[in-house]
């Protein structure tokens, strides 16, 4: 942006390096930015060319599919604002100008941009139809430290924005009140909290402890309410056979999301850890790369761990004295736990 050849640019498109744009994109993308000079970002969606790599990069595009068919085009849809992808968009840099620019304060360097730009005045809009080919995290290690990054970026962003949001003069009651409290606080916090203490926390307790009570109804509503709501944005035809798992690695992933969230609402020691997600290149395949990749080693994650084997032992326990068959959701559960645990789930590289 401080070079001379972009001061002279109205637009700047952003990728990643492992993105692959088609030739029509800024064809597709820029007359929207032409027609309304109240748009400072159009968002493209992404697409995966290694989404069937492995059931680890298969599960990321099921939630993937969901953030952007949902999240990103209701936002769009609602109130012209979501969170800036950081890839795959066209911005307006007048837009980027008036903003400030990226500010390195947190790890969510992208969606603090889009969120202080919002905070202007400016609009954004998520254009479904366009994709761009993209690479996931084929490693489990890789993609938590991605998740990391995403969880507590934005409540550390959160928190230093906050009097920011309620304070913008150029942006309707109504539209603060959708950043504050469906943006940040419902997605970013209260989700995860409850989508862990819940499936993980709550109903294990009620199992081994009889004096914990929670109507049966709720236990059987809850859970496939929540399976149906997660796997609203799933292609059917191609993943429907996944979604049981699906539900089952994101409640247990539930749990690093929701300690990178207090990392980033207390500002611990890793709140600005700076991790680039490593992907395999699987996007442009090169003679002799298959064999590279493949390689396991094992490395233990305690905190899934311990849960796994609490989930383990209530789902016995219930099997053998309980009437509420609870050990049909925990056991399932439990396992996936394990194999979080284990890193049993992806590849790892070699170099």
């Amino acid at each position: 942006m401080r070079h001379a050849y972009a001061r002279g640019c109205e637009f700047v498109a952003i990728f990643d390096a492992d993105f692959q744009p088609s030739p029509d994109f800024l064809a597709r993308t820029v007359p929207l930015l032409l027609r309304d000079p109240g748009l400072a970002l159009v968002q493209a969606r992404w697409e995966f060319v290694n989404a069937d790599e492995c059931l680890l990069t298969r599960m990321q595009e099921m939630s993937m599919d969901y953030h952007f068919k949902v999240e990103q085009q209701a936002g769009s849809s609602l109130c012209s604002f979501f969170g800036y992808n950081g890839s795959a968009g066209v911005w307006r840099r007048q837009a980027i100008v008036e903003s400030g620019g990226w500010d390195e304060r947190t790890t969510a360097e992208d969606m603090d941009l889009a969120l202080r730009a919002a905070l202007l005045g400016w609009e954004f809009v998520y254009v479904g139809d366009v994709k761009v080919k993209s690479e996931l995290p084929s490693s489990l290690g890789a993609y938590r430290s991605q998740q990391h990054r995403w969880s507590c970026g934005p409540a550390l962003l959160f928190k230093k924005m906050l009097r920011e949001i309620v304070a913008a003069e150029r942006v309707p009651a109504w539209k603060k009140l959708y950043i504050v409290y469906n943006f940040f606080v419902t997605r970013r916090v209260v989700s995860t909290f409850f989508t862990f203490f819940f499936f993980s926390v709550l109903l294990p307790a009620k199992t081994l402890f009889p004096q914990v009570r929670i109507p049966t109804w709720q236990m059987v509503c809850v859970p496939t309410a929540t399976t149906l709501l997660n796997s609203a944005g799933t292609p059917w035809r191609r993943s429907a056979h996944l979604v049981v798992p699906w539900v089952a690695f994101e409640n247990a992933m539930a749990l690093h999301r929701f300690k990178a969230i207090l990392i980033g609402l207390f500002e611990a020691g890793r709140a600005n850890e700076w991790i680039v997600t490593r992907k395999s290149g699987n996007g442009r395949p090169t003679p002799g790369a298959e064999g590279r990749r493949l390689k396991r080693r094992c490395r233990l994650h305690w905190l899934e761990l311990l849960v796994g084997a609490l989930l383990l032992a209530s789902g016995c326990y219930d099997c053998v004295h309980g009437h509420g068959y609870f050990y049909l959701f925990a056991l399932p559960q439990s396992i996936m736990y394990f194999a979080i645990g284990f890193e049993l789930l992806g590849v790892h590289h070699t170099s």
